[in-house]
């Protein structure tokens, strides 16, 4: 008998049940398959500007230093998050992405047969910390335009519910909530549920009446902002997320941290990122103009697509498994197979030059 079948039932039972995630293609993948030398990678909601200089800087300025262990408590960027958001350093629990976060949200708080209500479609992180926990997922679709049913969400919880998701730009779909909605939507709720308010993606927001999550927090009012530097500020690469909340409730999330868990070389560079103001500007620019191009290119071609308020869009392309393996072939990388958006594909803002590339490359798809 294979060593995976005598071990199978050591494993808990829950876990039989989870689909590992599965990120999007890399560059090197696509070309290596279909012989390209230049391939564009718009699949992962990625800054195309890349990280800011000062961050560089600070990064190389830390590597002699590698040998050494990292801050364990995060002091320095955790206090350089609190006074970009003015809050205390109690406020801030820094992270291995927000991924590492999300996990530890339901470690800290999730029991088996738990409920956690997670909006459809959103990012798949949210069941997956229940799941591991073996918790239940209560998932509420979107309306038939992609907004928030708070109606029949606050329907949903039952004494069982210990968390609420609420993801603002969602993720995939890139429509958003105002904070209005959120606010009333908290005041009508059990006060002892966690609602967590994912803002990965709120440097880019433009919209009236934006989600601000802050107000909630400085109220006392349990609710977890989840934040990340992976997209305005283009440091993916090196996994640093971090959660804003009362301290009464962060002091909880640290019960289940695991020492070092954020690199030094991650710490460093985030800490810089935040001082440069014009760097952030200059990608807010470029992705509010990405958008447009995108709109008229996307209109132009005749397919449909939603508003987004994040630096990605929703593409309704018929089929978009199809279109998606068919764009790789022009050396366009872009993401599909989401749950309940068969028909669509998702798009990252680039610079203006990919994001020409990826509409000429749909125009020949669709020709085709």
């Amino acid at each position: 008998m294979p060593l995976a079948e005598r071990v199978r039932p050591l494993v808990r039972p829950n876990l039989h049940e989870i689909k590992p995630y599965v990120p999007g293609r890399t560059i090197a993948e696509v070309q290596k398959e279909f012989g390209l030398h230049d391939v564009v990678k718009l699949a992962s909601n990625e800054n195309p500007l890349g990280p800011s200089k000062k961050a560089i800087a600070a990064i190389q300025q830390l590597l002699s230093e590698l040998n050494r262990y990292p801050d364990g408590a995060a002091v320095d960027v955790r206090e350089a998050i609190a006074k970009h958001v003015q809050l205390t350093p109690e406020h801030v629990f820094v992270g291995n992405g927000s991924d590492e976060i999300i996990k530890m949200i339901a470690e800290t708080f999730l029991q088996p047969d738990d409920e956690v209500i997670v909006p459809f479609p959103s990012f798949a992180q949210y069941n997956f910390g229940a799941q591991v926990m073996g918790a239940k997922v209560v998932s509420v679709p979107l309306t038939a335009d992609f907004q928030y049913d708070f109606e029949a969400m606050k329907a949903r919880i039952t004494k069982r519910t210990k968390l609420i998701y609420v993801c603002s730009p969602n993720n995939p779909t890139g429509t958003w909530t105002t904070h209005t909605q959120v606010k009333s939507f908290l005041e009508e709720i059990p006060e002892d549920l966690v609602v967590i308010l994912d803002e990965a993606y709120l440097e880019y927001v433009d919209s009236p009446d934006p989600l601000h999550s802050l107000e909630f927090i400085s109220e006392g009012k349990p609710v977890l902002s989840l934040r990340t530097f992976s997209k305005m500020y283009g440091l993916a690469g090196l996994r640093l997320g971090y959660a804003l909340g009362d301290p009464g409730l962060i002091r909880f999330l640290h019960q289940v941290r695991e020492p070092f868990n954020v690199n030094a070389v991650a710490q460093v560079g985030a800490a810089a990122a935040l001082q440069d103001h014009e760097h952030v500007e200059a990608c807010r620019a470029a992705n509010q103009s990405g958008r447009l191009q995108f709109y008229k290119g996307l209109k132009e071609l005749g397919i449909p697509y939603i508003t987004t308020q994040g630096n990605f869009l929703l593409a309704q392309v018929g089929d978009g498994m199809r279109v998606f393996e068919a764009l790789e072939r022009y050396g366009v990388i872009v993401r599909a197979g989401f749950p309940g958006l068969q028909e669509y594909v998702r798009i990252s803002i680039g610079t203006e030059a990919e994001n020409e590339r990826c509409l000429a490359a749909l125009a020949q798809v669709l020709r085709a």
